[in-house]
């Protein structure tokens, strides 16, 4: 038989877990000068941040 998997198993810090949904995966497409090559800038910021990763340069 299977063991069941008890709720404190799955989230061991409910604050945590809770400030998690506060951050976000951002990817941007920057294009190279010489070449005019597209690449991709991934960064996982605060979602009070965003706005301002995706303007700046």
């Amino acid at each position: 038989m299977a063991k069941a998997a008890s709720k404190n198993s799955k989230v061991k810090d409910l604050k945590s877990a809770a400030d998690a949904k506060n951050w976000t995966k951002v990817i941007k497409t920057v294009r190279n000068p010489k070449t005019g090559a597209y690449t991709f800038k991934e960064s996982i910021i605060h979602k009070d941040n965003v706005k301002e990763f995706l303007s700046a340069k």
